[in-house]
């Protein structure tokens, strides 16, 4: 079975910062469109929009892993247990997370937009059957790459490539998240924050969003692995609809390439130093 995602650049890494961007998928299976009670347009409401783009635009020799199949089938920034019962017949009976209770699984149940999005429940097979083909070989092929990075290298970075709807105060366009500290050291934190900095945007840490499953399963500062979570408010690069590409795109594109510079360059400088923070 092929892979529903793109790998881009050498399945052992040239650099030690290796990209993820599991949410810019806009492909949607016809099991899925039959199970729809909504239009199939309200999915892109999951999708971090064309952030694939900005990212395949501001790779350079980066190993990169891109999910073409859409959120609303599979989402990877969630652990395999977290399986909805409202939708999920093979859900298990532990008490389901905050992102679950949400709607917001391992397979999305609902929209802010749009309220519950399936006519019926899901088998337990067909679940497991996406787990099996999908969700488990990324982070299979991923976590391979981030060990080949951190054996050449001496310390992998993971950046974990994300997008957000604008924050409503406009307190931050710019996310960083290192799972409050449990997923990277905090110099490589700080070195994509002043990569931010310097290209003139408000930034935050960790609120509101901290990073989830990929972040919790692939950083280990301790084993010189270290991830971060990257959202950027769609609104700069994207047109007023936030449909398309709009006017900022290139200069979404070119704080992406300043940010994997920094991680770079500190990998690449303070391999042994990261490795014992």
């Amino acid at each position: 079975m092929p892979n529903s995602f793109d790998i881009l650049g050498p399945d052992q890494p040239e650099s030690p910062v290796v990209i993820s961007v599991p949410h810019g998928g806009r492909d949607y299976p016809l099991a899925l469109r039959a199970n729809l009670r909504v239009p199939v347009e309200v999915l892109t409401t999951l999708e971090d929009r064309h952030i694939d783009a900005v990212a395949r635009a501001a790779r350079g020799r980066e190993t990169m892993f891109i999910q073409r199949i859409g959120r609303a089938w599979i989402d990877l920034n969630r652990a395999e247990h977290e399986r909805d019962p409202r939708i999920d017949e093979g859900a298990g009976e532990s008490q389901p997370t905050a992102k679950v209770r949400g709607g917001l699984g391992l397979v999305p149940r609902r929209t802010a937009r749009a309220g519950e999005l399936w006519r019926q429940r899901f088998s337990a097979e067909d679940i497991a059957a996406r787990i099996a083909a999908d969700h488990r070989p990324y982070h299979v092929a991923l976590s391979e790459a981030l060990a080949h990075a951190r054996k050449r290298f001496g310390c992998a970075v993971l950046l974990d490539l994300h997008s957000m709807p604008p924050i409503i105060d406009g307190s931050a366009r710019v996310i960083t998240g290192d799972r409050f500290g449990r997923a990277s050291a905090v110099r490589v934190v700080r070195r994509v924050e002043a990569a931010i900095a310097a290209a003139g945007l408000r930034h935050a840490r960790n609120a509101p969003y901290a990073g989830a499953h990929i972040l919790d399963r692939h950083g280990k500062p301790a084993g010189h692995i270290h991830a971060i979570q990257l959202e950027i408010d769609r609104s700069l690069y994207l047109d007023p609809l936030l449909d398309q590409p709009g006017p900022g795109f290139a200069s979404m594109v070119a704080l992406v390439r300043a940010a994997i510079d920094a991680l770079a360059d500190e990998a690449l400088d303070n391999p042994h130093s990261l490795a014992a923070e």
